[in-house]
């Protein structure tokens, strides 16, 4: 059946094809079918309908069967998608076995189909993200070893601070994405399990074989049979999409460095250039970053959405009104961002070109400034603190006012040179030599990476 019409333009853009099947009117219809015809088999299992029927039932349950633009216009008067789904499915097995239809969707309700079918996809969308996730810390974790020792100008309030390497700015990017690993592997067990409790919750309607229908329906769809059903209960979507927030926002960081690095009056790091990427519709000479600007783009939306995913937590006794319907779409497009993210993240982060003497050139942008504490903390151990602060101070504006270089004005001042030598001062004012931890930052990062993915 053909799909409803959509706003298709920018899919391709800003979200990943194989996430948009997850959410798309196939992919959520047939986690909603994959619900129905569980059921169908956990009842048989338990002896309350006939196999028979069950196997009747699981038959019609491919979405295939069924015209997605009438369920849609029946939605706006059913109120939720189960119920017209549910009445079509009755259709559609009472068509080859009468006997059947009396038992589909027995002693469930439309929030345990609509809910059970949303952590089925969820489940799909979690792999799909974990699978990036692991590539994207894979490729992090390869370039900051490679740049581990390439030196760069550290940024402070958008200003030159002290020298830090690439590799050590990637490791921040890679830790980032190590947390949010763990943190999806922690809120699996919480996520990924079943909704079932029938019209209020207490599974009334199958009486004493309630908890084994819910088991083996549990075990049908692999989910894990939770402590009781969560219809208003809605912490465990809301955490996965905080998750998904924090994602949004990691890789908002990333876009955010690259773009940064990426301005003309920098030209330090770039991303990856091809074809008709990142070109202007009348200025010939440009070359945009098109990938960080998906990767600020949904860092800027999913927190709007996540709000809504909050605001929809105070639900209504068993059933809310309103609020469970704000949900809906919310959550699967932040996992459609999300995934767009992280495709163009890693596009990014595989093809990086790196223009290491620009960056060398940048750090000699303040002639010698951004190396003024390095010389100060050494001064200090001779002179004390406070004096040898007021010293570099005085030196650095001298400097700055006739435009001239740290080092010769360094060269110039007796209270400087009675303490440090030539060689020490050349070596002081060398970018090289003042990295600190960097290179154990960045062993510290892929060391996490590794141990996670081993």
């Amino acid at each position: 059946m053909n799909q409803r019409p959509g706003n298709q333009l920018f899919d391709a853009y800003f979200t990943a094809r194989d996430m948009r099947e997850v959410f798309c009117d196939q992919g959520r219809v047939q986690a909603m079918l994959d619900f129905e015809a569980a059921l169908a088999r956990a009842e048989a299992q338990v002896g309350l309908i006939p196999l028979s029927a069950a196997a009747s039932i699981a038959a019609a349950c491919q979405a295939g069967h069924y015209d997605f633009s009438a369920l849609g216009e029946a939605i706006a008067s059913a109120g939720n998608s189960a119920i017209p789904l549910v009445k079509a499915l009755g259709k559609k097995v009472a068509a080859n076995d009468a006997e059947a239809e009396r038992y589909v969707h027995l002693g469930a309700t439309s929030q345990d189909v609509m809910d059970t079918g949303l952590v089925l996809q969820l489940r799909r969308a979690l792999a799909l993200i974990e699978s990036d996730l692991a590539q994207l810390g894979e490729t992090l974790a390869t370039q900051a070893l490679r740049f581990v020792a390439t030196p760069l100008a550290g940024r402070t309030w958008l200003q030159h601070a002290t020298p830090v390497t690439l590799g050590m700015k990637i490791a921040g990017w890679l830790g980032a994405v190590t947390r949010s690993r763990q943190r999806l592997q922690e809120l699996k067990p919480r996520l990924l399990v079943l909704q079932f409790g029938g019209a209020s919750g207490t599974l009334a309607a199958l009486g004493e074989q309630a908890m084994p229908i819910a088991e083996a329906l549990a075990g049908e769809l692999q989910l894990t049979l939770p402590d009781q059903p969560w219809h208003t209960q809605r912490d465990r979507l809301v955490e996965f999409g905080a998750v998904l927030g924090l994602i949004a926002g990691s890789l908002g960081k990333l876009g955010r460095d690259i773009s940064l690095l990426m301005q003309t009056e920098a030209g330090e790091v770039f991303e990856p250039s091809a074809p008709g990427k990142g070109g202007s519709s009348t200025m010939p000479h440009k070359r945009n970053p098109v990938g960080a600007a998906v990767l600020i783009g949904a860092a800027t939306r999913v927190p709007g959405l996540l709000s809504t995913l909050f605001s929809a937590m105070p639900q209504e006794h068993e059933r809310s009104l309103g609020l469970w319907h704000a949900e809906w779409e919310t959550l699967p497009e932040i996992c459609c961002l999300v995934s767009g993210s992280l495709k163009q993240a890693l596009l990014v982060a595989d093809g990086l070109e790196v223009d290491a003497d620009r960056m060398a050139r940048n750090l000699d942008l303040t002639q010698g400034l951004v190396l003024a504490e390095a010389v100060s903390i050494v001064l200090a151990q001779r002179v004390g603190r406070d004096t040898a602060h007021h010293l570099l101070e005085r030196c650095c504006k001298r400097a700055v006012a006739e435009q001239r270089h740290l080092r010769a004005v360094l060269d110039e001042e007796p209270q400087v040179t009675a303490e440090l030598s030539a060689l020490e001062l050349d070596r002081l004012l060398d970018p090289a030599h003042y990295l600190g931890q960097a290179h154990t930052w960045v062993e510290r990062a892929v060391a996490e990476h590794s141990a996670l993915t081993a």
